[in-house]
């Protein structure tokens, strides 16, 4: 086991469909601010005093958006590809996502179909 820690939780991700409200929501109950501003339905709410994980909010078109889970993680990664490789090797399956140009995430499946993303830092 290596000593240095590669991969940890960096945003917990809610899929929302009242985006505003529950932006507002987040903000005012961690006292969290966000790290940019809202663009297009997507915020990443950060701990001011760098202590806790990143929440991040994601707006959603419908409010039931099926079997998929309204939570998952992001993991962030120093090296993006090595620790994709690693958790594929431990279990995780590559989720066939439609990526756009410059997106610095990719998306993986647990065991169990739990999406998650792990996001190059």
């Amino acid at each position: 086991m290596a000593d240095k820690r590669n991969l940890k939780i960096g945003s917990i991700v809610f899929r929302c469909y009242e985006f505003e409200k529950t932006m507002a929501f987040w903000q005012e109950a961690l006292h969290y601010l966000p790290k940019e501003p809202a663009n297009d339905g997507w915020v990443i709410l950060c701990d001011p005093e760098g202590f806790g994980p990143n929440i991040s909010l994601d707006q959603v078109l419908n409010p039931h958006i099926g079997k998929r889970s309204k939570l998952h993680l992001d993991l962030y990664a120093d090296d993006q590809a090595v620790e994709v490789e690693r958790l594929v090797q431990l279990g995780a399956r590559r989720y066939p996502w439609r990526y756009q140009p410059g997106d610095d995430y990719f998306v993986l499946e647990d065991p169990d179909g739990n999406l998650f993303c792990v996001v190059q830092i």
